[in-house]
This record gives C-alpha cells, structure tokens and sequence, in this order.
C-alpha cells in the first residue's frame, strides 16, 4: 500500500462507522461519536474509481 509497513499496519487498526463516517480504534465496541456499534473494518486498499 504505502511505503512504510509500520504506517500500514497503524491504519489497518481502524474500524469505520457504517452510520457517521467517523473512524475508530479497532478495540471499541462503540462509536465514539454516535454510539452505533454497527463498524466495518477500514478498507486495505484504494479501490478504483469507475
């Protein structure tokens, strides 16, 4: 993905709201923002654009 895998590893322990967007640590189970526990893991690679 990037050049440093110290940096990809450090955004692969994200998960991402599925209701506001707002990006998590990979350890809660709660948004932080909305309280939804509805999360996704944050994606590894750029997908291309149509």
């Amino acid at each position: 993905m990037g050049k440093f895998p110290e940096a990809d590893a450090r955004l692969a322990e994200i998960n991402i709201c599925r209701k506001c967007k707002t990006r998590n640590r990979r350890t809660v189970d709660k948004c932080r923002n909305c309280g939804s526990s509805y999360m996704r893991p944050k994606r590894r690679e750029i997908r291309a654009k149509k």
